[in-house]
C-alpha cells in the first residue's frame, strides 16, 4: 500500500470515527432502519412501501403549500434530533447493545463517509469538466436539464417523487438480495446477444 493510500485509509478512519461519535444516540435507530431497509424479514418490503403510500397519499390529500410543507419536515427533523437521542435507549434497550450491532454501525457509518466522498467526487469531475471543456460541460448538463424538465412536465410531480423515494427506499434491499445484479445481467446477456446478431447480419 503507497503512503496516499495510507492516508487516505486513515482520513476515511477518522471521518468514520467523527461520524460514528456525531450519531451514538442514533445508534438503535440506525440498525433498526438498516435492518427493514435490507429486508431482513420477508414482510419488510411491504411494509416499507405500505408506510411510503400512506405518507404520500397523506400529503396528496392534505395538499399543503410549500411553505407549510418545508415548516412541518424540518419541525419533525427538530423533533427527532431532541427526542431520539433521549428515547432511543429505553426503547430499544442500550444494556443489549453487542459486539455484532457495533461492527454493524461502524460498516454503516463508514458507508456513509465513502457515499459522501462519491457524491463530491462526482461534483470535482462536473467542476473540471467545466475548466477543461465547457462545450461538453454546457451540452451535457442542458440536455440533461431539458429531459428533467419534460420528465416532470409529463408526470405529476407528487407521484414523481412518489417513485424516486421508492426506489431509494428498496435500493439497499434490492442490492442486498442481488436482484439488482441478477437482472443487469439479464440485460447484459440480450444486450450481447443482439450485438452478436447484428454482427452476423452485417457479415
Amino acid at each position: 500500500m503507497t503512503e496516499g493510500d495510507n492516508k487516505s485509509a486513515n482520513m476515511l478512519a477518522q471521518e468514520t470515527a467523527q461520524l460514528e461519535e456525531q450519531l451514538q444516540g442514533w445508534g438503535e435507530v440506525i440498525l433498526a432502519g438498516d435492518r427493514v431497509l435490507r429486508w431482513e424479514k420477508p414482510w419488510f418490503p411491504g411494509a416499507l412501501m405500505g408506510a411510503t403510500t400512506v405518507l404520500f397519499l397523506l400529503i396528496y390529500y392534505l395538499d399543503p403549500s410549500v411553505l407549510t410543507g418545508l415548516s412541518c419536515t424540518v419541525m419533525l427533523l427538530c423533533l427527532a434530533d431532541y427526542l431520539v437521542p433521549t428515547l432511543a435507549p429505553r426503547v430499544f434497550g442500550s444494556n443489549k447493545w453487542t459486539t455484532e450491532q457495533q461492527q454493524r454501525f461502524h460498516e454503516i457509518c463508514g458507508n456513509l463517509v465513502k457515499t459522501q466522498r462519491r457524491v463530491v467526487g462526482w461534483w470535482k469531475r462536473l467542476c473540471a469538466l467545466k475548466e477543461e471543456k465547457p462545450k461538453m460541460y454546457f451540452a451535457s448538463v442542458i440536455s440533461s436539464l431539458l429531459a428533467m424538465a419534460w420528465i416532470g412536465q409529463q408526470v405529476h410531480n407528487l407521484f414523481l417523487t412518489y417513485l424516486i423515494v421508492s426506489f431509494l427506499l428498496l435500493l439497499p434491499g434490492l442490492n442486498q438480495h442481488g436482484i439488482i445484479t441478477k437482472y443487469a445481467g439479464m440485460a447484459k446477456r440480450e444486450i450481447n446477444k443482439l450485438l452478436k446478431q447484428k454482427e452476423k447480419k452485417n457479415e
